[in-house]
């Protein structure tokens, strides 16, 4: 009986949370081990389904770097990055564009679809969604490596009305029809200021912020958006976590109400994140 009483007390808790979030929308870039472990996505995917039942609007925005890297591998091409961003030539981006909005994402909406819910997969192209022009590191072209400049989201609020889960590849568009490949962090962030969303989530292969990167101990479970600069000028955030926090605080600064970096390898962890009183990972809020 006490295990009973248990499982009700975890719905209890949650239950305010639910309240919360019915009607809500929530963004959650998709990527790392949780779409390369086959357990673990499973329970993302489940989280995602149980987000959905209970009234919650799920906009799903996925990265694919790895599943790129493969397949450039297996043409012979290698992989070049600089600051982390893909150096992405007219090749490069005919696979990026192939493994992107056609594989992965074409994958997940199988996935979700195979647990009873209706989804549909789009790129940053369809419906003008993701306006794009060149980006430019450190003033130099790497090929069609791009930042959005626009986001039309009337083609995510259509789908969301009609009872879909969007899952979004992140691939620009320009005027002169050009594709762009768009850091899919940058993307969520993006999508997410765009619709006003009342959460932005980071799934992710780390803990969340840490004091200290070799002591999974000593992270940081609430963090400001003016505690950021200091803390990247002490180096407590650095390499590569200023890109991801950076995208944290865009996303608060376009209206996003909080965003949350979790670990992804984590089974279930958007449900321990979301509906549970302490949490897993790093929430940013203004």
């Amino acid at each position: 009986m006490e295990k009973y009483i248990e499982k009700a007390k975890v719905l209890i808790e949650a239950l305010p949370y639910i309240k919360d979030f019915y009607g809500k929308t929530l963004v959650i870039k998709y990527g790392g081990s949780a779409m390369l472990d086959e357990n673990i996505r499973e329970t993302v995917i489940q989280d995602i389904v149980l987000m959905k039942l209970i009234g919650i609007n799920v906009v799903i925005v996925h990265g694919g770097g790895p599943e790129i890297n493969k397949m450039l591998k297996q043409l012979g091409k290698e992989s070049e990055f600089i600051n982390g961003l893909r150096v992405t030539d007219e090749e490069t981006m005919e696979v990026v564009q192939m493994v992107l909005a056609g594989k992965i994402n074409k994958d997940i909406v199988g996935y979700i679809q195979s647990n009873g819910l209706k989804a549909v997969g789009i790129c940053g192209k369809d419906g003008n969604l993701l306006q794009a022009q060149k980006k430019l590191i450190d003033g130099n072209d790497v090929g069609f490596l791009g930042e959005i400049v626009n986001v039309d989201t009337s083609l995510i609020e259509t789908l969301i009305e009609k009872d879909f889960i969007p899952v979004i590849s992140p691939i620009g568009t320009d005027d002169n029809k050009n594709s762009y490949n768009i850091n899919a962090d940058y993307a969520a962030a993006s999508i997410a200021g765009a619709l006003k969303a009342q959460k932005l989530i980071f799934l992710t292969d780390i803990e969340g912020v840490l004091k200290d990167i070799d002591d999974k101990s000593s992270l940081i479970s609430s963090l400001k958006v003016s505690e950021v600069p200091g803390l990247i000028e002490n180096k407590v955030i650095s390499g590569g976590m200023i890109p991801k926090v950076d995208c944290c605080v865009e996303a608060i600064k376009k209206g996003v109400k909080a965003v949350h970096i979790l670990d992804g390898r984590t089974e279930h962890s958007l449900l321990l994140e979301i509906f549970t009183q302490k949490g897993i990972g790093t929430i940013v809020e203004e």
